[in-house]
């Protein structure tokens, strides 16, 4: 059975765009050269305050998105000095497309 948490991350139009977006960040992020922090890093990880700029939220608004995202396993996050980068994590999301498809 689903984590439950997973469809309450879900359930947010905002927090959809924010995996839409992740799931290209290249395409949605803008990383100019020689600015601090970059706003993606190797992996497609993306600065927090890059998506906060992107969603139009609060910083508090913006980090219990991604936390609550992370918690239920949609999203990965890695730290990098004072930064956080976030990404999707595409076997969550795989395993919630495959229960949908085949439970529901």
């Amino acid at each position: 059975m689903m984590h439950i948490d997973i469809f309450k991350a879900l359930s947010n139009e905002t927090r959809l765009e924010i995996l839409r977006w992740l799931k290209e960040p290249k395409q949605h992020f803008d990383n100019p050269p020689g600015k601090d922090p970059e706003n993606i890093d190797e992996k497609g990880g993306v600065c927090v305050g890059v998506i906060q700029k992107k969603a139009q939220l609060s910083q508090s608004t913006t980090s219990q998105y991604l936390s609550m995202m992370q918690k239920a396993g949609l999203l990965k996050a890695e730290r990098k000095g004072k930064w956080t980068y976030y990404r999707r994590n595409e076997k969550t999301i795989q395993d919630v497309s495959e229960y949908i498809k085949e439970e529901l």
